[in-house]
């Protein structure tokens, strides 16, 4: 993520100018078209409508479609497996959402109070993982939508149909599984040692931190990936052990490449062509021999040191069983069993303040949307809690930030909404344009949540048009209930909490700071575990990139906590070199540096915890001094100037 641009200069035209972290908000994000989610979910959306219209039945066809959404937003994953709990596990708490909703229609009082406890459910839901969150969302969405829209058919029906339509866009995204088993993992890896290949190229350039970035989020996506396929896989799976072997095996690349950056000195160009040529043996079928790479001479030792890095994994991708790298564990651990996990994970939901604090949250705001359409006569009322529900998921941002999306969105998206509901008769067109429609939800869903909402916006109406037969009047009614909702989520879910308006990246960073003390000790301690340290060095950079996160999303926020956000965004930066040196060092001391003394490591991981006790003190940076004694021709010296840098950027001078 590019460090924030200062304001310049105020001028005439400057105050015309939208602010900064309305243009962060508002800018649309990189990212291929996925062609093949495209095509499910034009298909899974306006098959079930041909199928309802042939049957004579439009509604039962919408309804499954209105399931299909459900099951086209879930369709993330890339492994096979993976898409069976991302799609149907949520498809069943919809399908008991809609039926609870259904059950208290027309209910008045009741089905207010129904409601905000599913809110509250579903908020706590929220915070246990992925699958939950989108679990905890279907449940609370379709029973606001039960509840404020009259099912056609017996209760049990309108669940079944929906239910349907998710289960429909599962099969379509599984058909291609027994020719491809295996393949989306493979492609993660190799883009692995792509992204290595790039952080090589990068080393002794300006690029590298952008480089070393994307390599912790591909090495945390391919782990992911792997290990969750692990966790499935009954006894000894040689393709996964062979995989997370591989995914082991790049590690001493990446751990070289902050030694070869620190030289200054860009790599040869074969050594990044090596690593890409290793990258399409990954992503093939398996079986092939992988001759000796053909390097340069090492120059200098963290040159050597990326040499032999390379030799090894060479080695490890020509062993057809590699027995003794990936045994009972590997490097990252064995995953939990899923029994022992889902225990963890509700006793985590209902012991953690952080998960009560957001289910109250969310039915506070849910219960205010219920009963203001329950006190004032509103059409289709249930477009409002619908509203507060989209903007109040905690993991999916900034609330502010997707506040103003969603207005955004929902006015661009009723535009669209608004030329077909007048100009297109319903029946038979309905199927082509749904097809369009449909194809531009994953098309525009990488792109950030306004695009989202613009997309989903026009296919909700249309849908509810075939349920209901209003035509055009539906559309001013559903911005009214747009705004209303969001303006419910701002106050009650955004202003009325404090924790809105302070940012908790000061102690996250402290943590990490801490933690990174610690890895230097490992990193110098007198106990050689190269698992245990490669371990450490993989949660380091896994917690700095969720905390990049959390910055991405500060961000987005106004000020101050936007602006407090920047302010923090160089000790960040600042902190990943601590632990690029620390990494660096360690492969000297591997190629023939000197160790360092203890009493060295022991002053710089107090210099450490030193400055993360001072982060923890104050939500701004505070003064803190740097004082090193050990000798300037010590492998730890680039390692304690990176510390010292770190200090300096947390202890401003004071002026004025």
């Amino acid at each position: 993520m590019p460090r924030p641009e200062s304001p310049g200069p105020a001028g005439p035209l400057s105050t015309l100018a939208p602010p900064g972290w309305l243009v962060r908000t508002l800018k649309p994000q990189s990212s291929p078209v996925p062609w093949a989610a495209v095509a499910r979910a034009s298909v899974a959306m306006s098959l079930p409508l041909a199928i309802g219209l042939a049957a004579g039945q439009p509604a039962y066809g919408a309804l499954v479609s209105m399931g299909a959404l459900s099951g086209v937003i879930g369709d993330t994953a890339d492994a096979y497996r993976m898409r069976i709990f991302n799609i149907a596990v949520p498809q069943l708490f919809g399908a008991l959402g809609v039926t609870v909703g259904s059950l208290v229609f027309g209910h008045g009082w009741v089905a207010v109070g129904v409601v905000t406890l599913v809110a509250l459910v579903s908020g706590m839901m929220s915070t246990i993982g992925a699958v939950a969150s989108v679990s905890g969302l279907l449940l609370l969405l379709n029973s606001v939508v039960g509840a404020g829209l009259p099912m056609p058919g017996e209760w049990w029906l309108a669940p079944l149909l929906i239910a349907g339509g998710g289960l429909l866009v599962l099969a379509l995204a599984l058909l291609a599984w027994p020719i491809r088993s295996g393949i989306p993992e493979r492609a993660a890896v190799a883009g692995t040692y792509r992204s290595v290949a790039a952080l090589l190229e990068a080393a002794g350039t300006e690029g590298y931190g952008d480089a070393r970035t994307a390599v912790t989020a591909s090495l945390n996506q391919s782990y992911d990936l792997v290990l969750a396929r692990r966790t499935r896989s009954h006894g000894r799976n040689p393709d996964l052990v062979r995989l997370i072997a591989q995914l082991n095996a790049i590690t001493p690349v990446v751990e070289a490449a902050p030694a070869a950056h620190q030289c200054g000195v860009p790599l040869s160009p074969e050594i990044p062509a090596e690593v890409r040529r290793l990258a399409d043996v990954v992503a093939g079928p398996g079986g092939a021999t992988v001759p000796e790479p053909v390097l340069p001479e090492p120059e200098n030792p963290a040159a050597r040191a990326v040499d032999h890095a390379l030799r090894h994994v060479t080695e490890t991708l020509n062993d057809a069983d590699p027995h003794g790298i990936v045994d009972v564990d590997d490097r990252l651990g064995r995953p939990a069993a899923l029994r022992v996990r889902a225990r963890r994970a509700a006793r985590n939901v209902l012991l953690s303040s952080a998960s009560w604090r957001y289910g109250l949250r969310l039915a506070l705001c849910i219960g205010i949307a219920q009963s203001l359409v329950s006190l004032i006569e509103v059409p289709r009322s249930y477009w409002v809690a619908l509203t507060v529900t989209f903007v109040l998921k905690p993991d999916f941002g900034s609330v502010f930030s997707r506040a103003v999306l969603r207005a955004l969105g929902t006015v661009a998206g009723l535009v669209v909404a608004a030329a077909v509901l007048a100009e297109v008769p319903r029946g038979w067109w309905d199927v082509p344009v749904m097809m369009v429609l449909a194809a531009l939800i994953p098309a525009f869903t990488p792109r950030g949540y306004g695009y989202q909402t613009a997309a989903i916006t026009p296919v909700i109406l249309l849908l509810s048009d075939i349920l209901n037969h209003q035509g055009f009047g539906l559309v001013v009614p559903r911005l009214v209930d747009s705004l209303i909702g969001c303006a419910i989520s701002l106050v009650a879910g955004y202003l009325l909490w404090p924790e809105s308006w302070h940012t908790r990246i000061g102690d996250r960073l402290a943590d990490a700071v801490a933690d990174t003390a610690s890895y230097v000790e490992c990193a110098f301690g007198a106990t050689e575990d190269p698992a245990a340290r490669a371990r450490m060095r993989r949660r380091l950079y896994r917690d700095l990139s969720v905390i990049r996160t959390e910055f991405q999303r500060a961000l987005t926020e106004p000020p101050p906590v936007g602006t407090r956000a920047a302010a923090w965004w160089p000790l960040m930066v600042a902190v990943e070199r601590v632990v690029d040196a620390t990494t660096a060092a360690r492969v000297r001391i591997r190629h023939g540096a000197v160790a360092p003394a203890p009493p060295e490591v022991r002053e710089v991981a107090g210099q450490l915890r030193e400055l993360a006790q001072g982060l923890r003190s104050s939500e701004t940076l505070e003064e803190v001094s740097a004082d090193f004694t050990g000798p300037k021709d010590s492998v730890l010296e680039p390692l304690r100037q990176e510390v010292a840098a770190a200090r300096a950027i947390a202890s401003p001078r004071r002026t004025g």
